[in-house]
């Protein structure tokens, strides 16, 4: 595959976290279609991020698998380590973030919810963000793209409305002080997804499925790939002026 005019990242490395499935797998597959390098990060999956990046270099980019638990404090310097060890990062997108609604931890409490959102979502986040924005920084360029929730300004009723508004309220704030602290040789910003049809969405009641759509002007779910591009614009040279932004993605607010 040739790059042109059309594919704006040929030669930049980037890193997805959580790019295995989902909003991050778009990404990720984006971006190489952008011409940019991938590093593909997965949890426990390294059979499956290998395959992916396997899949992802018949792109004609290169992209290799590493995988580390965003859970566990001492891999998150690790994981930052053995990407630049690959080759100097000029993205690095936190993607990544605990599915506490699918699965066994459907049935977890509260509190174990939270505590795993925390570490997964804004502990990571903030630790692997502060370590690459040191390397980009001392070496003059690089962009970093965190990933908040378009309801966590304004709040949804319930225990997950509760949890995913402080979570990623968190990470919000957080990426506009990070923008103020890495600038101008860095820029940081972080998109705002609405109701995206990832795992959760596709098996979510009629109730639900009413809900997320009358919830956007465009009338409908949003898909991974919507967030996707989103984010290829946001970490591309045609967003070379645009720093601690906040970028929902949502079909707009009725």
């Amino acid at each position: 595959m040739s790059h042109d005019i059309q594919s704006p990242l040929t030669g930049k490395w980037a890193l997805v976290t959580g790019s295995t499935s989902g909003i991050g797998r778009a990404i990720a597959l984006e971006l190489a279609h952008a011409g940019a390098n991938v590093l593909i990060h997965g949890n426990r999956r390294q059979e499956a991020a290998s395959a992916f990046a396997n899949e992802l270099e018949q792109l004609g980019v290169e992209s290799t698998a590493l995988c580390c638990d965003l859970a566990e404090i001492s891999q998150l310097d690790l994981l930052v380590k053995k990407a630049w060890e690959i080759a100097p990062i000029d993205i690095w997108i936190n993607n990544a973030g605990a599915d506490v609604l699918t699965g066994d931890a459907a049935a977890w409490s509260f509190e174990q919810k939270l505590e795993q959102l925390w570490k997964v979502d804004v502990h990571a986040t903030i630790h692997l963000s502060r370590n690459i924005g040191k390397r980009m920084q001392q070496r003059g360029q690089g962009v970093i793209l965190n990933m908040g929730w378009d309801q966590a300004e304004t709040g949804m009723a319930g225990d997950s409305g509760e949890m995913f508004a402080a979570i990623k309220g968190a990470i919000i704030s957080f990426t506009c002080s990070l923008a103020k602290s890495l600038a101008p040789q860095v820029r940081v910003n972080c998109l705002a997804p609405g109701w995206i049809r990832t795992a959760w969405g596709e098996s979510a009641s009629e109730e639900w499925q009413h809900r997320a759509k009358s919830e956007a002007l465009l009338n409908r779910w949003g898909t991974p790939e919507d967030v996707a591009r989103a984010a290829r614009f946001l970490v591309s040279p045609a967003a070379d002026f645009i720093t601690g932004h906040i970028l929902p993605v949502n079909g707009g607010r009725p």
